[in-house]
């Protein structure tokens, strides 16, 4: 059970749970949870994540170059609901560990324009994730 607040090594994370160990987006083929990482790396790539207000996180979702499109980690996020799991959002930290910021819901997504890593004009998604009040 992930805890809020808690910190975690992020390959012990993977190890138990599964998902990519690269990207932000780790859908979990060992669990019904979708694991999202969020920090300052981030931004280099064009990305805008961040709390907008005290329950309302928005997070940019995966692709570096070109357009944003809804497949598999996007996908996963807006379709999360629908395939019975759940988001739990964690920031990065640069020594392999991240904390658990809590379990988060998609609430809806905008699409905005962004830079990609080539410098290129692109569409970007942006989800509205609210974190879920226990």
């Amino acid at each position: 059970m992930l805890r809020e607040g808690e910190t975690y090594k992020r390959s012990n994370l993977h190890d138990e749970y599964g998902g990519n160990r690269q990207g932000g987006i780790a859908s979990c083929r060992k669990s019904d949870m979708i694991l999202l990482f969020t920090g300052n790396s981030g931004k280099e790539h064009g990305y805008e994540d961040g709390w907008k207000s005290n329950y309302i996180f928005h997070y940019t979702g995966e692709g570096q170059v070109g357009d944003m499109e809804f497949k598999r980690g996007n996908k996963s996020i807006r379709d999360h609901l629908k395939n019975g799991k759940e988001i739990y959002l964690f920031e990065q930290f640069g020594d392999g560990f991240v904390k658990c910021l809590g379990e988060m819901k998609y609430n809806c997504h905008q699409i905005r324009e962004g830079i990609d890593r080539n410098n290129h004009k692109r569409n970007i998604i942006v989800f509205e994730l609210r974190k879920k009040i226990q």
